[in-house]
């Protein structure tokens, strides 16, 4: 494989495409706003990044983004660029510096958006990817097959440690797989980490001892890194299966080292998404953003969910999912589970299936539970109803015939 490191763009300009496409290069990597005397052309030979490809695809009348250059017209265009390895070597905090750092600033640019990025295996070899992933997360739920039926602790903030833990209890007793704090529970005085940890998984080890298969419990550790080791270290002691960490609060290199620390699979959320990506003219696709967090040691990584209640469309939510899907490399794929939430219901199941081609995923409903006229272990059912019979390719109202929590359920989704 190539020593190279390639980023695609969308990039919008008002000077000359070509023009903008190597200041682009030059700003990246040893170039500056003028002539060096050291700059030579062996050394932009050996250092510089190179421009492999610029596809012209629109005009435009108007910029995307204020701040540009003033122009008559925008040319949008499709753009590759390369850096030789050496500039960096492999490491995710200067990748991010490299293909995502100054070029947004330029004048010369209306419009930027990272389409994707492809690595040299010197990453694979510097960074292992998630520690669980798909297998060691089915293994450690006990769920063999289909997707894992979960949910979100709701209200999201404002129960006690004991109300959580009899939030859990319902849940446990109606079957559930996982089980995950809200990215907005944290360890305040009216909710203390170490106090919810003890009581929920009191409640999950009984059940456990019982039934013999442990509910995932993906407790929300985000802090400072020392914060973040000793919350893990509380929850491995008292017998949890999972961690979970907003990965855009922590920063790469917050996520990196709990992977190094951690001995539990690693639940990452991306609170935070939205001001990566909802404006088309500038940010991230999903598609290259999911590959740091891979690489960085995600075992489990959000993706929205089909017909939400944010922005993103459809098509654009499966593109992501299968992203993540995907092997990062050939000989080494860290395969990370995606996970669906957002107004998720029984009735998105057969899409997302499809959609994926898979049933290797994590699906969380709140509301889509909680909301079950007769309760949340009917809600359970009636959810884990609803992918038995997208699996099974039976239409879900015809399924609803025979299983009454599912009918019920219909009355509401």
């Amino acid at each position: 494989m190539t020593q190279r490191i390639h980023a695609s763009y969308w990039l919008e300009t008002g000077a000359d495409p070509q023009r903008t496409a190597q200041t682009i290069a030059g700003e990246q990597s040893s170039g500056t706003f003028l002539k060096l005397a050291n700059e030579t052309d062996e050394l932009k030979a050996r250092a510089g990044a190179r421009v492999e490809r610029l596809e012209v695809l629109e005009k435009a009348g108007s910029p995307s983004l204020p701040g540009a250059k003033a122009s008559s017209t925008y040319t949008r265009c499709l753009l590759e660029l390369s850096w030789p390895l050496e500039n960096l070597g492999p490491c995710l905090p200067s990748l991010l510096s490299t293909v995502a750092g100054n070029l947004f600033e330029l004048q010369d640019v209306s419009g930027l958006r990272i389409l994707d990025i492809t690595l040299p295996d010197a990453f694979a070899q510097a960074y292992p990817g998630p520690a669980f992933g798909v297998d060691g997360t089915r293994r450690l739920a006990g769920v063999a097959r289909g997707p894992l039926i979960g949910t979100i602790i709701k209200p999201s903030v404002g129960l006690d440690a004991q109300q959580t833990a009899e939030q859990v209890r319902q849940l446990v007793e109606g079957g559930i797989d996982f089980i995950k704090d809200d990215e907005l529970q944290g360890d305040g005085p009216g909710c203390p980490f170490d106090e919810r940890a003890a009581a929920v998984m009191r409640v999950v080890n009984d059940a456990a001892d019982k039934t013999g298969r442990k509910v995932m419990v993906a407790f929300n550790i985000t802090g400072d890194l020392d914060r973040m080791k000793r919350r893990h270290d509380r929850v491995r002691e008292l017998g949890g299966t999972c961690v979970m960490v907003c990965v855009a609060s922590v920063g790469i290199a917050g996520l990196v080292e709990l992977r190094r620390h951690s001995t539990l699979p690693i639940h990452a959320h991306r609170a935070g998404w939205g001001y990566l990506s909802r404006s088309p003219a500038l940010g991230w696709d999903f598609a290259a953003w999911q590959k740091i967090w891979r690489l960085a040691g995600a075992d489990h990584l959000h993706v929205n969910g089909l017909r939400n209640k944010f922005s993103e469309p459809d098509d654009v939510v499966m593109r992501g999912a299968r992203a993540v899907a995907t092997p990062l490399f050939a000989h080494a794929p860290m395969a990370t589970m995606p996970v669906f939430s957002s107004a998720q219901t029984g009735l998105q199941a057969l899409d997302t299936f499809t959609g994926l081609g898979s049933a290797d995923l994590i699906c969380t409903a709140g509301g889509g539970i909680f909301g079950h006229p007769d309760g949340v272990p009917a809600g359970v059912s009636a959810l884990r109803q609803a992918w038995d019979a997208a699996i099974a390719g039976v239409d879900l109202r015809r399924h609803a015939q025979t299983h009454g929590e599912l009918a019920r359920a219909l009355s509401f989704w």
